[in-house]
């Protein structure tokens, strides 16, 4: 008869997750935490350097040298108790050491990853009352771990949702007509516009301050107040949505209307663009700052990033200086310049004159860290492929009369240890969809082109 397992389970992070979130050691509650001598040293190798990786190492390590203080080297293989917020201690933390006994061994020592699952080999058969899994973003050693009989599991703590596609798109469409399912209205005007006062009681569940309602019949409202009792929405009539123009460019649709409009809304500081390639989610961005930039003057300058998977590492080998550096990596940026004036007798003269008109900088994500922006448009592209840590590292970077817009498409996620539940991205819409001053859309359709479209939809 097999042995009954412990309540406590026993919970080995890799070093991939301390890098997604150098807080981890504290989201496994009343737990045994336990962290691999390799996992240490990894941590060592990378802590230098300014790449944002670095920063994360170096993080999880002081949550570490927090946790253990001045325990013993008995106390810390035993497990030293995990202090909390509120003082009180839940759970408890250890090293792991690499000194197993050879007879233990059953993979391969050439690599850090098969060294930590052999650790764990050795440690299952030493506690076999304990129920010990592995924390790894990554999917091939989760494999080689359950291959060696250990459990193993995705870190999933900061994963607010089970399914991409339940994520907030911004706006709900009704069928048929929204009026028909309405039978309270009061209905009010001022300077600004048209009014709707509704129930709540009558309205979808999910509704944010600045989340869209969409009928068939042409009906465009967004939401302003919202309270357990009532909701008002403001009436946005679709051509008076189509009509909006920032700097010479028109929404295609009426999604794009919808995210223009939000773009140029003064009292909205943050918005979040999603959809697939071609959607139009930079060059609406990109129309948008240029015109509060230059046009209204609401920015001093334009900021503009983006997350490109070995940027951080490359950029200081690369010549020049960082707007020089930068510069291949934003491409996008440029090309959607040339895109908004191509129409222009000479459109190449055009760009130039922007270039030098628009106080528009290129900065690497690497350089935004311990930054404060005052009184500038933020605009970060490829956002799908930063971590929720990464995501709150530079929104915090937001100063004083700034906004920031944040670009991305879930399909496309270029690194290994991210996918669209556990992106940055997902993680901001989610997390800031009660936020007052916030918004999102959710593109649609690809109007790059017909073949880009067909590419994105079947290859």
């Amino acid at each position: 008869m097999a042995a009954r397992k412990t309540a406590t389970k026993l919970y080995v992070l890799d070093t991939n997750v301390l890098i997604h979130d150098p807080s981890a050691i504290h989201q496994f509650e009343e737990h045994q935490v336990v962290i691999p001598m390799t996992v240490l040293e990894e941590l060592d190798k990378l802590k230098m350097g300014k790449a944002s990786i670095a920063t994360d190492c170096r993080e999880a390590i002081r949550q570490i040298d927090r946790i253990i203080g001045d325990a013993t080297p008995t106390e810390i293989a035993k497990g030293v108790p995990i202090e909390r917020a509120d003082g009180n201690p839940l759970g408890f933390f250890s090293i792991l050491l690499d000194g197993f006994d050879s007879r233990n061994r059953t993979l391969p020592l050439d690599l850090n990853d098969n060294k930590i699952i052999n650790s764990l080999v050795a440690l299952q058969e030493k506690f076999p009352r304990r129920e010990i899994i592995l924390i790894t973003k990554d999917i091939n050693m989760r494999l080689k771990a359950r291959g060696c009989g250990i459990g193993a599991q995705d870190y999933q703590n900061d994963q607010l949702l089970s399914d991409v596609s339940l994520l907030e798109t911004g706006f709900n469409t009704c069928a048929g007509s929204f009026w028909e399912s309405q039978s309270q209205v009061d209905t009010f005007h001022d300077a600004i516009g048209t009014f709707h006062r509704l129930p709540r009681a009558n309205l979808p569940d999910e509704l944010y301050i600045n989340r869209f309602i969409v009928d068939e019949s042409g009906f465009v409202g967004k939401v302003i107040e919202l309270n357990d009792e009532v909701a008002v929405l403001q009436d946005l009539p679709v051509e008076q949505l189509m009509s909006q123009v920032a700097w010479g460019l028109s929404p295609r649709d009426l999604p794009q209307a919808m995210a223009l409009h939000l773009l140029l809304d003064p009292t909205i500081s943050l918005v979040t663009l999603s959809g697939q390639a071609g959607s139009g989610k930079t060059i609406l961005a990109l129309a948008a700052a240029i015109e509060m930039t230059v046009a209204t003057q609401q920015f001093r300058r334009i900021i503009a990033t983006r997350s490109t998977r070995g940027l951080d590492e490359d950029i200081g080998y690369l010549p020049g200086t960082e707007a020089e550096k930068m510069e291949p990596w934003l491409g996008a940026i440029t090309d959607n310049l040339e895109a908004l004036h191509n129409e222009d007798e000479h459109s190449t003269s055009s760009v130039d004159y922007i270039l030098k008109k628009v106080p528009l900088q290129f900065k690497s994500l690497n350089y935004i860290r311990g930054r404060s922006f005052q009184h500038s448009l933020i605009l970060i592209d490829e956002c799908q492929n930063l971590t929720p840590h990464q995501m709150k590292t530079i929104i915090t970077r937001a100063g004083s009369g700034s906004k920031v817009v944040c670009l991305g498409n879930l399909s496309q996620i270029d690194t290994p240890y991210l996918t669209p539940v556990s992106s940055g991205l997902t993680y901001l819409i989610e997390r800031f969809k009660e936020f007052n001053q916030g918004g999102t859309i959710h593109l649609e359709g690809s109007p790059r082109s017909p073949l880009a479209e067909y590419a994105e939809n079947h290859l």
